[in-house]
């Protein structure tokens, strides 16, 4: 039996008590002829923005935490925080029932990023305590809250042909996703992207958004974990960002896939591949050539499905492709 096969079934019963709809791979589709034909000149492609200001949130004696947005969180985007303090050693938060942690920068701030799941239900009301430890190992906490808003998404009607409809079945779907989410949940503390950042798997325009909530064959009701790029097959697909190699194998719904640490709880998949050129435990660099656009899995033909996911949950890969860290 294959190595997915064997983890998918360990947490097969765990899956049949998921609610909600399940992540969605990607077909693609349908167009309305009610709706204009897309513009002949695609959209600049996402790029990182500059320095935002920072805005001062809470302070004790010995330290202050600052945020690089002011006011709500839509759900499935991720911000951006900041510690500044003298001789601080580490520093760690609880944000929605997850642990998150910073990394230091040069001038000795440490930085965090608050993701905000794509479900996540919309209160105003979200504790942030951020644990700053010191050189002494003496500790403090910083108490904010963000609220969180409702993200914004759109719908889509799919159809898929009978020959793939077997992958409909939400069993096979949750079993998938519950498989990776074993494998986005750990944070290392080594950091695999530098000041230039993340960048485009492909430079070409984007299709299918993050989020949006699919109906397939009027009846099987999914969410879109990523962005689309729709491209001819055997195209190379990019690391968006150094990191390591942590999972490369066939799956169901997604086909040939990799998933990338890029340290401190980042992550970015690459799906429906027709050739994989990286192993797990590889440590690959901005850029290397993970493997090749292809049509296996959930897809009526050849195109590129990019995701990431911070601390555990599916965000917006173009959102934090665009979002400025140090």
């Amino acid at each position: 039996m294959p190595p997915f096969l064997r983890r998918m079934a360990a947490v097969a019963m765990f899956v049949l008590c998921l609610a909600g709809p399940a992540a969605a791979q990607d077909i693609t589709p349908t167009p309305d002829p009610s709706l204009p034909p897309p513009a002949a000149t695609p959209e600049p492609l996402p790029t990182r923005g500059p320095r935002p200001r920072s805005f001062a949130v809470v302070n004790d004696d010995r330290a202050a935490l600052q945020f690089f947005f002011e006011g709500v969180t839509p759900q499935g985007q991720t911000r951006l925080a900041r510690v500044v303090g003298d001789d601080i050693r580490s520093v760690s938060a609880e944000w929605l029932g997850r642990t998150v942690n910073f990394w230091p920068a040069e001038d000795g701030s440490f930085y965090g990023l608050l993701a905000v799941d794509v479900e996540q239900p919309v209160t105003n009301t979200n504790p942030l305590a951020v644990t700053v430890t010191y050189s002494t190992g003496e500790p403090s906490t910083l108490d904010a809250n963000v609220p969180i808003v409702r993200g914004s998404f759109i719908n889509q009607i799919l159809s898929i042909p009978p020959a793939k409809g077997y992958l409909l079945d939400p069993v096979t779907e949750r079993s998938e996703l519950a498989l990776l989410e074993l494998f986005i949940a750990p944070s290392t503390t080594v950091r695999g992207w530098d000041e230039a950042g993340f960048s485009l798997p492909i430079p070409a325009a984007l299709t299918s958004p993050f989020g949006a909530i699919r109906t397939f064959n009027g009846a099987y009701r999914t969410r879109h974990t990523g962005w689309d790029i729709s491209v001819t097959g055997g195209l190379p697909v990019m690391a968006m960002a150094g990191g390591t190699v942590v999972f490369a194998e066939t799956l169901p719904i997604r086909g040939q896939y990799v998933l990338v640490d890029h340290g401190y709880g980042v992550f970015s998949g690459y799906a429906h591949l027709s050739e994989v050129d990286v192993e797990v435990g590889q440590r690959i660099a901005q850029g290397a050539v993970i493997g090749t656009v292809g049509s296996g899995g959930r897809t009526s033909g050849p195109h590129f499905h990019w995701e990431t996911a911070v601390d555990g949950v599916w965000v917006d890969s173009v959102q934090l492709l665009e979002l400025w860290m140090p």
